[in-house]
Parts: structure tokens; C-alpha cells; sequence
């Protein structure tokens, strides 16, 4: 196997474990504010929100080595 195929693999593992944690996230964010933790909710909200980001990256990398 060669280094771009361990990579596609690599990328879309972290994909797949990046999505997991998002909805950990936003799980974990609607008990905190049903446990009346709205500010901390929030944080965690935001971190979901960054996660989807750095997802973004993750898949456009995998785009970017596919080209081609």
C-alpha cells in the first residue's frame, strides 16, 4: 500500500471520528441545558460548531489528494 492510499485511509477515519464526536458534542450540550448549565452548554455548542470546521478541512484534503 502506498503513502497516499494509507493517507485517503487516514483522512477518512479522522472524517468518521470527527462526525462522532459532533453528535457526542451536541448530545452532551442538550443535557447540559436541560441540567440548567445553559452557559456551558454553549461552550460546548461552540465546540461542536469547530468540529464541523475542522471536519471541513479533513474532507477537503481528502478531496485535494484525490484530484488527479
Amino acid at each position: 500500500m502506498d503513502f497516499l492510499e494509507k493517507a485517503r485511509i487516514r483522512l477518512t477515519h479522522w472524517i468518521s471520528h470527527s462526525e462522532q464526536h459532533v453528535k457526542e458534542y451536541e448530545a452532551f450540550s442538550s443535557e447540559l441545558e436541560a441540567a440548567g448549565k445553559a452557559e456551558g452548554a454553549g461552550f460546548i455548542k461552540e465546540m461542536a460548531e469547530l468540529t464541523r470546521k475542522s471536519t471541513d478541512c479533513l474532507r477537503n484534503a481528502l478531496k485535494a489528494i484525490e484530484k488527479d
